[in-house]
Order: structure tokens, then sequence, then C-alpha cells
């Protein structure tokens, strides 16, 4: 017979054993549930999301290539391996084959669209530039497409190219160039604008022959035919070292700026602060004997505001607007 003491301690070791088998299986099971994960179905999603779903089951993509398809988008994916519903442990890699689209496409219509907005289409299809060609066109806004070729609808291969036909706006209107050789430079200037053109470079040539302070060339020559906001060059009859201003600021769409300093018995410092939307700077700046007259200058392709000072005394306010 057992005693009684006995069979208690074998009643109890057994326990121990069992629940201790129980808690290492069950330790197990936890551990090997943790460290693996089921595939998800990938296939038909597009790379972004397919990514993004894998990064939070930790798993690791591994691209293995691309593939032309006509059932699936460009950049959505085709082919996985592991199948999906296969259970794997974390950290291992899930093959992906991606979609490069159809292989042939129809040509999207790119016509009345804004260059850019033709671009991002063509990038998008996989389409290249081909010849770009830039016209005037009355009632096509300018940067945007006038025609194409192949013209929308016709099936091309991806990486096909487009030659693209590109408004300018409507043409500018033309006028004849006047005479301006023999005007004073301020007459001429005020000419040159009355005549929708725009004041180019001024420079200084003396001759002795001919009037002093007078235009004695101009380009291009009377009787030109010339565009809207066509720039003028003037050659203006001076010794240009004695020319105050005019060659020290000008613009393709100048106008000119124009101050005599006041009466005195001293040189005066003469300074032209030019303030437009781009900020604030000194146009002008040079000491000028009394009585003299500047000459400067300044752009018109925005509104601004002109400062005349002498020796640091505000004397006068200019306001341009933009032509």
């Amino acid at each position: 017979m057992i005693p009684k003491f006995a069979k208690l301690a074998i009643l109890i070791v057994a326990f121990l054993v069992v629940a201790g088998a129980s808690a290492y299986l069950t330790l197990t099971l936890i551990i090997k549930s943790e460290d693996t994960v089921i595939v998800p179905d990938l296939v038909g999603k597009d790379v972004v999301t397919a990514l993004e779903q894998l990064t939070d089951l930790q798993l690791n993509t591994k691209v293995n290539g691309s593939e032309y398809s006509r059932q699936f988008p460009k950049n959505h994916i085709i082919f996985q391996e592991p199948a999906p519903g296969s259970e794997i442990k974390k950290d291992r890699d899930i093959r992906i084959i991606i979609s490069k689209g159809p292989k042939n496409l129809l040509m999207p219509n790119l016509i009345s669209l804004s260059e850019r907005q033709a671009r991002m289409i063509m990038e998008e299809n996989g389409i290249s530039q081909g010849h770009l060609t830039h016209t005037y066109f009355k009632t096509v806004e300018k940067d945007h497409i006038i025609g194409q070729v192949p013209p929308a609808g016709t099936v091309i291969p991806r990486g096909a190219s487009v030659d693209l036909l590109v408004s300018m706006g409507p043409q500018p209107a033309a006028y004849q160039m006047p005479k301006l050789t023999g005007l004073s430079l301020d007459k001429a200037v005020l000419l040159i604008e009355k005549t929708h053109l725009a004041v180019g470079d001024i420079r200084s040539r003396f001759d002795k022959h001919k009037p002093h302070n007078v235009i004695i060339n101009q380009e291009p020559p009377a009787g030109y035919r010339t565009r809207e906001k066509s720039a003028v060059s003037l050659v203006i009859n001076r010794d240009p070292d004695k020319t105050i201003g005019v060659n020290r600021y000008y613009s393709l769409y100048g106008s000119l700026l124009q101050h005599r300093v006041r009466n005195g018995f001293l040189k005066k410092r003469v300074r032209v602060e030019w303030e437009s939307e781009d900020g604030t700077t000194d146009i002008f700046d040079d000491y000028i004997k009394p009585g003299a007259e500047i000459w400067v200058l300044v752009p018109r392709d925005q509104d601004a505001l002109a400062y005349i000072f002498e020796d640091d005394k505000l004397v006068k306010t200019l306001m341009y607007e933009a032509w």
C-alpha cells in the first residue's frame, strides 16, 4: 500500500508537469502567432497602397520587375509571391510585379489645354514630346495648344512622341516706324510712347555738323514695319562725357524721367529713388550743377513711384503706371 503522503506527492508532481507543459505550449503558440502574419491580397492595388499595407504588417517589398498589362493600370500590382492568405514570418520579402499599363493606348486630346497641363497628361501616359512650334493665333489663349500630331483618338505605342503647336496669343498690332531723327530726346520718347513702341538703348555721340541735343540715328529706321512694344534704340548728338543720366539706366520697356535742378550757387546732390513691388532702389545719384537737367529712363513693366531728392530733401514725386 502506498502511503497517502506519497500519493499526494505523485499527484502534485503530475499536476505540475501537466501545467508546465500546457504553459509552454500556450507560450509557444503566442510567440509563434506574434512572429507570423497573413499575406494580404495585393493584386490590382496601386504600389503606394500596397507598400503602406506591407509596412504595417512588417513585411518587406521586393519589386521583381514590370510588364505591360491591358487588365491593370500603370503602377498597379499584377502579380505577388507568396500568394494571398499565406502565413509567413515578419520581415520576410513579398515579391511583386508592377504594371506598365497597356502597351498601346489612345492618344489623348491636348487641344485647348495649357502647355503645362498637356505635359502632365503626356507624362502620365508615357508619351514623349516631339517638335514644339509656337505661332500667333487669335482665338486660342497664349501658351495653350492649337494642334497636335498624331491627333486625339489615334492608337499609339506607349513611349511614342507627339508634336505640338502652341499659341502665342493674338498677333501684336503692327505700326510704321516714325521718323525720330532731328527731334529732341523728350519729343522722340513721347512719340515712341504714342506709337505704342518702347524705348530701348539710348547712346550719345557728338557730330559737330549736326544740331546739338537732337536724335541723329534710330533703329529701326523710319518707315520700317514694327510690332507693338518693339524696342527703339536712339543716338543723341551730345558729348558722351557730358551726358547726365541717359546712359546710367535704361530698359526695353522704359519711359523718360526729366528733372531740372533748382537754381543756386553750388552743385546739388540729386538722387532718384524708385519704388515698385520689387522693392526700393536708387536709379540715379550724382552731384549736378544748378539749372542742369537730368534724364533718366525708368521701367514701365509695373506700377511705381519715383521720388526726386535734392541734397536729401524731397522735391518731387512722380507716379508711373505699367504699360
